[in-house]
């Protein structure tokens, strides 16, 4: 028998496996269709419902629903997906104006392969962070969020926040040192001195639609 959405809500607050199974089962094929239409690629629009669960679940112990749950979820998943593409037209802005600013250089082309090899780079990095630490990295330099903003969203200090930034940029400055000059951007524009997540997991379970 299904559960209510109050059930369901308490029950994932408890720590329920089998509740959180059946809610992500129950919302995620809706829930990525919609992160779609806005994302308008399929493997980011599941990124972002994967996310989504994967920090409800994290904070299980903190899960308040005060509408209904289905306006939660997709209240959830629309302002990620807001930030996402905020970060995609930075990005892609950036991008254009390296092409337009080295149109009549010689070296255009090697430098604009060198950006995309020292892109992959980053991420490879990145991706090498300890789980707490690579989100929190995430949240602070890729969904531009303050490091307030970050230990309100994951139940945390600012303190605990701060440290986990430094211990990131430690790690990536050492994994990166090769790169180090054309990285000023990613060690030092942070405001305040300031997923990738495929696959919801818990407690080394992977939920899959079948």
């Amino acid at each position: 028998m299904s559960l209510t959405d109050a059930e369901l809500i308490s029950a994932v607050r408890l720590g329920s496996e089998g509740a959180f199974e059946e809610m992500f089962r129950a919302y995620y094929a809706r829930l990525s269709h919609y992160a779609q239409s806005m994302l308008k690629d399929q493997d980011e629009a599941e990124e972002a419902v994967q996310t989504m669960f994967l920090n409800i679940w994290e904070k299980r112990d903190t899960f308040e629903v005060s509408i209904s749950l289905k306006s939660y979820l997709y209240r959830a998943v629309h302002n990620f997906c807001l930030n996402r593409i905020k970060h995609l037209q930075v990005r892609e802005a950036h991008r254009e104006y390296t092409v337009y600013a080295h149109a009549e250089s010689a070296d255009s082309l090697n430098e604009i392969l060198n950006g995309h090899e020292l892109e992959l780079q980053i991420e490879r990095a990145v991706g090498k962070l300890p789980g707490q630490c690579r989100l929190i990295f995430r949240m602070s330099r890729f969904e531009e969020l303050k490091y307030q903003e970050i230990a309100e969203k994951l139940g945390l200090s600012v303190k605990t926040v701060e440290n986990q930034i430094g211990k990131a940029l430690k790690i990536l400055r050492a994994e990166l040192a090769e790169y180090l000059p054309a990285l000023i951007w990613l060690f030092y524009s942070w405001e305040d001195g300031a997923s990738l997540f495929y696959q919801t997991v818990v407690h080394g379970r992977f939920f899959t639609l079948l």
